[in-house]
């Protein structure tokens, strides 16, 4: 079987680049807006060549004509403006817009197959019909699948849109692995790794210590659990850690509490090393640039990378039919 090339764009720190070469793709080049996602794909993946700037600002033929024949193309076109996370802020239609660079890249490199994932609310798009009849037009059959990524081993409860595109063929339907939700307990640090402050500390918002009684209420006060901030979900504002994480987002949302016994209760921010474990990215995978506000960010705009590598494995599971 030849080796599957890929192009990756909107690559961030490199969540779908990771799944892919797990499943046995090269990685040719890596596209991203964002200088410090680029510093960060180059740390893990080094062979890659990124090229950082705005899609549209490139010229694809010679793209083409450079990199040669590309056989996949993975891309996580600009989300936060379909997010619910986004609240009630004005949606910016360029940004949305940018999926249809998946669509010139497309034409340009005529990959068999084209891999595309988004916050699932990119469904209520206006142009998201016209977006999927332009695939069609370059000879694609679409399938469109919503997967949760504790259904593929990850720790975390977060589901997002796939298209898949396949030139030669219906895509499949991907089907999760037979395993039971990893709880995100066995992620978390309930040791002294990192710096607790007590919950009841002089000057803490009353809406946290509000989470944290909703918590006692149902668990005792024997009990370690996480706050959860700007939560829509009627959660109550927190969780309990024999479940998978409420989806990581770009901005801080978890806070561990746990009993202590000077302090009654004390309480920390879940750190990079631990959101970064429940978005399924081994320890390897480096998040060195930037800041912690930086990193939470790359973290929370990524791929899971198991998500993406059983996407791209069921994809190009029939190597006779390849092009």
């Amino acid at each position: 079987m030849k080796t599957i090339r890929a192009l990756d764009l909107f690559c961030g720190a490199g969540g779908s680049s990771w799944g892919a070469r797990e499943a046995g793709v090269e990685i040719v080049a890596a596209f991203d807006l964002w200088p410090l996602a680029g510093e960060a794909h180059d740390v893990n993946f080094p062979e890659v060549e990124f090229i950082q700037g705005r899609l549209e600002e490139h010229d694809t033929d010679a793209l083409a004509k450079r990199f040669g024949k590309i056989d996949l193309i993975l891309a996580s076109p600009e989300c936060t403006n379909h997010s619910p996370a986004k609240g009630n802020k004005p949606r910016c239609e360029l940004s949305k817009e940018t999926a249809f660079q998946v669509v010139r890249f497309a034409k340009a490199f005529q990959p068999r197959w084209v891999v595309i994932e988004n916050v699932v609310n990119m469904r209520k798009w206006t142009r998201y019909a016209e977006f999927k009849a332009a695939m069609v037009e370059l000879g694609y059959h679409m399938n469109e699948q919503v997967l949760n990524s504790a259904n593929f081993g990850v720790a975390q409860s977060r589901c997002r849109l796939f298209l898949l595109a396949d030139k030669l063929q219906e895509p499949p339907n991907v089907p999760p692995p037979r395993s039971k939700p990893k709880a995100i307990s066995g992620l978390v640090d309930l040791n002294g790794t990192y710096r607790w402050t007590p919950l009841h500390k002089k000057g803490r918002a009353k809406p946290t210590l509000d989470r944290a009684e909703r918590g006692f209420a149902t668990l005792g006060k024997k009990t370690p659990f996480l706050l959860v901030y700007y939560g829509s979900d009627g959660g109550g504002g927190w969780q309990r850690l024999s479940r998978p994480l409420r989806t990581i987002t770009t901005v801080d949302r978890f806070a561990l509490v746990k009993p202590d016994p000077n302090h009654g209760h004390v309480m920390r921010m879940l750190q990079v090393p631990e959101l970064q474990a429940a978005m399924g990215m081994p320890p390897k995978m480096k998040f060195e640039t930037g800041s912690r506000r930086d990193r939470i960010k790359m973290i929370g705009n990524a791929v899971c990378p198991p998500v993406m590598r059983a996407v791209v494995q069921q994809l190009t599971a029939k190597p006779s039919l390849q092009d």
